[in-house]
């Protein structure tokens, strides 16, 4: 596992934005040449012993990262978890996990196959959490998944990687609203994920989200390569508590709206 946390973003960073060739244009767009703070990066797995939640945290909370919320999301059979370091300009951390045995005898039987493939040693390794598939993967199978997961499809085809970054607008110069940065990203093209409202949120939870619609990518599987949905782009402003502290939780009802970034039947 990694010992410096700033190599572990910029690993994470770095394969990304392969996956993602519009984060580069965003950053440009709204960074003008300046570094951006994250707000927090996203990862995704099953709840299956070798690879869950569990394992992908320890990449981080050997860092010095700590649990700081539970989410649960019925619709889409995923609970999830946040973490955060006490040196706050570092990302904080969520992660998900796909609740197999709430889906079909099907569903379970391809992915308890696919995570038979994975080698236990490599989920320590330094590179686990950018380290992406670690099965073989037909287009057939991908499409069986999406029939039944958008979430499963995806982790089946992306396997482990952040599904997103997200720029924190607070720290963000030039900016003041989340509307003005969705109106910036608009006027240059991007497409933004209308589920739910193009913000999902309010003041009144303390945080605002918007995001993209993923990036679409030829990705190779066994048998082609296929154009599908890879990752996105988020951006959340967050507000403050009462104690004049910024709220650093998540709200699971536009967390849910936000899993939709990746959907293959929107924009």
């Amino acid at each position: 596992m990694h010992t410096d946390i700033n190599a572990l973003f910029a690993a994470l960073w770095q394969d990304y934005i392969q996956m993602t060739p519009s984060a580069a244009k965003v950053h440009a767009l709204l960074g003008h040449g300046k570094p951006i703070i994250n707000d927090h990066i996203a990862l995704r797995t099953f709840n299956i012993a070798k690879v869950n939640l569990d394992v992908l945290a320890k990449h981080f909370t050997s860092l010095g990262y700590v649990a700081c919320g539970d989410y649960k999301f019925e619709q889409k059979k995923l609970i999830a978890k946040h973490f955060e370091h006490p040196d706050s300009t570092q990302p904080k951390v969520f992660i998900s996990e796909l609740l197999v045995e709430e889906f079909s005898p099907a569903l379970q039987e391809t992915i308890q196959g696919l995570i038979a493939q994975v080698d236990v040693a490599a989920t320590t390794a330094d590179n686990f959490i950018y380290s992406g598939r670690h099965w073989s993967l037909d287009s057939k199978t991908y499409q069986d998944l999406l029939t039944e997961s958008e979430y499963a499809a995806w982790v089946a085809a992306f396997g482990y990687r952040a599904n997103h970054f997200t720029v924190s607008i607070n720290h963000l110069d030039g900016f003041e609203t989340l509307e003005s940065v969705n109106d910036a990203l608009k006027q240059a093209g991007f497409v933004l994920n209308g589920s739910g409202g193009e913000i999902k949120g309010s003041p009144e939870v303390l945080l605002e989200q918007s995001s993209t619609m993923a990036d679409k990518i030829g990705l190779e599987f066994t048998d082609a390569t296929v154009e599908i949905p890879s990752c996105f782009y988020e951006f959340a402003l967050r507000y403050p508590m009462a104690n004049g502290e910024l709220y650093t939780g998540f709200v699971a009802a536009s967390a849910d709206k936000i899993f939709e970034s990746t959907n293959v039947n929107k924009a």
